[in-house]
């Protein structure tokens, strides 16, 4: 499984300050908020107008979820915007409805400077949406380094790294 894989795995410690960011649900939040939870985080970007690897990520978030089974509410999945402009809150939900996401799994948007600084805090950030890539990332707990699969994961790609993660 892991000997096929199309995707870069390398470990990282990333410098993250706090950005303001808005929930799903119109709430405010911050990124450290979003993070500061002792369990697993997987990230992903996306925008909800893309049609070519952003639907391709949500939907193997979703089938993660799935495979996960019972076990996918002790992880924390946070998708974020890439153009909050046209992301607000009710399109999050829609999408986020679309792709059957639990409620471990959470779509973030805001200020487009707090979201580009989020971009570049995890080295996403590739000057607009039309040239970003697909990128995973995931970290066992607060302290821990981050694990970033960049290219095209499958679910089962994920469900593996994520197990050897929290085997750790």
């Amino acid at each position: 499984m892991l000997a096929n894989r199309k995707y870069e795995r390398s470990e990282h410690q990333y410098r993250l300050t706090d950005h303001a960011l808005v929930s799903m649900d119109g709430s405010p939040t911050t990124l450290v908020e979003e993070l500061a939870v002792p369990k697993p985080v997987l990230i992903n970007f996306i925008f909800t107008t893309c049609s070519t690897i952003c639907p391709v990520m949500s939907a193997t978030f979703a089938k993660v979820q799935d495979e996960l089974g019972p076990e996918a509410s002790e992880v924390r999945m946070l998708s974020f915007s890439i153009d909050p402009e046209y992301d607000t809150p009710a399109r999050l939900r829609a999408y986020a409805a679309q792709f059957g996401a639990g409620d471990q799994w959470q779509f973030l948007t805001g200020d487009m400077d707090e979201l580009i600084a989020v971009q570049k805090a995890f080295d996403v950030y590739r000057g607009n949406k039309m040239n970003h890539e697909p990128t995973t990332l995931m970290r066992r707990s607060p302290d821990d380094p981050w694990v970033r699969l960049d290219g095209i994961a499958s679910a089962a790609d994920i469900v593996a790294e994520y197990r050897r993660l929290v085997a750790r």
